[in-house]
């Protein structure tokens, strides 16, 4: 007959205890100090989405959520000049909150220092200030939206118009590139309780030229948002929002996109509708939740082809 010493019981508990506790808090040491600063350039190739000519190359770019004294973001767009990209698009969440307008348009302008033109559609968080989340409602209350000070949107949209960036409100344009010329449409972030969807044609290509791309622009990747630009005729369809998740457990991957797209959409290339789909997981972060894990910030270069 053997006896248990209850004394050697808890002292193995205590150690388990002890282990979870020290693993958790490097993670969230990793999480907070390492990765969220460790930027990545992805390199994706999209074939089937010209409809002449190629190779197009489109630089994406999503989600700073930036504020000053994020120097380490700006150095990784500044590092990004001298990509051989014919556009860059921008799909909102830009600002990370007050007084940042003049900063985010001035960090995004060298990448369109060569003349290529820049193409934005703009986030909640580019219309109101950020405000205190608990990470736990993105999963007990996901529908809940939040909305800090209004920012000024005005600012930043002229500001970017000075770099060479276009902002897209539920409208079209057919936009000059070195590759060709491409039919855009877009509109605001379906993520705002305001936002009306457009009628499709609204945002429908332009019949006025022939483009080899015709390019459907929404900050979320909300599936009635992506039918709108669908039924619109685009053959490519740009989003950011999800942050890819912004923590994703390796193996299993994201655990919620803050939107109805299914979460193993919620970051890099798909398809919706047989439709290209590409949700960047984004270079920043709420200032509210300054964490990643297993999900670096990232830009894209994507490669379009015929």
């Amino acid at each position: 007959m053997t006896t248990t010493d209850p004394s050697a019981s808890a002292r193995r508990a205590g150690r388990v205890a002890a282990g979870l506790v020290g693993a958790g808090a490097a993670c969230v040491a990793y999480g907070t100090l390492i990765e969220r600063r460790w930027y990545a350039l992805r390199r994706c190739t999209v074939p089937g989405v010209l409809r002449g000519g190629g190779p197009l190359r489109i630089l994406h770019v999503t989600d700073l959520h930036l504020i000053p004294g994020q120097q380490h973001r700006i150095d990784f767009l500044w590092s990004l000049r001298h990509l051989d990209h014919h556009a860059v698009v921008v799909t909102g969440d830009l600002l990370g909150g007050p007084d940042a307008e003049v900063l985010v348009a001035d960090a995004l302008a060298p990448l369109t220092r060569r003349g290529q033109p820049g193409l934005v559609v703009l986030g909640s968080n580019d219309l109101f200030g950020p405000v205190f989340k608990s990470p736990l409602s993105y999963f007990t209350e996901p529908t809940r939206r939040t909305h800090g000070v209004v920012l000024d949107t005005d600012l930043l949209v002229d500001r970017l118009a000075f770099h060479n960036y276009r902002t897209f409100r539920g409208e079209a344009a057919t936009v000059d590139t070195a590759a060709g010329p491409i039919a855009v449409g877009g509109f605001d972030d379906p993520h705002l309780p305001t936002t009306v969807l457009p009628d499709p044609a609204t945002v429908a290509p332009p019949g006025d030229r022939e483009a080899v791309l015709h390019l459907g622009l929404v900050h979320a990747p909300y599936l009635a948002a992506l039918d709108v630009l669908v039924d619109a005729g685009h053959d490519l369809l740009l989003s950011g929002h999800t942050h890819g998740g912004q923590v994703r457990v390796p193996g299993i991957g994201a655990l919620t996109a803050n939107c109805d797209l299914p979460l193993r959409q919620a970051r890099g290339l798909s398809t919706h509708r047989d439709r290209a789909l590409h949700v960047s997981a984004g270079l920043g972060h709420s200032r509210y939740a300054p964490f990643r894990f297993a999900c670096r910030p990232e830009a894209t270069l994507l490669e379009l082809t015929a």
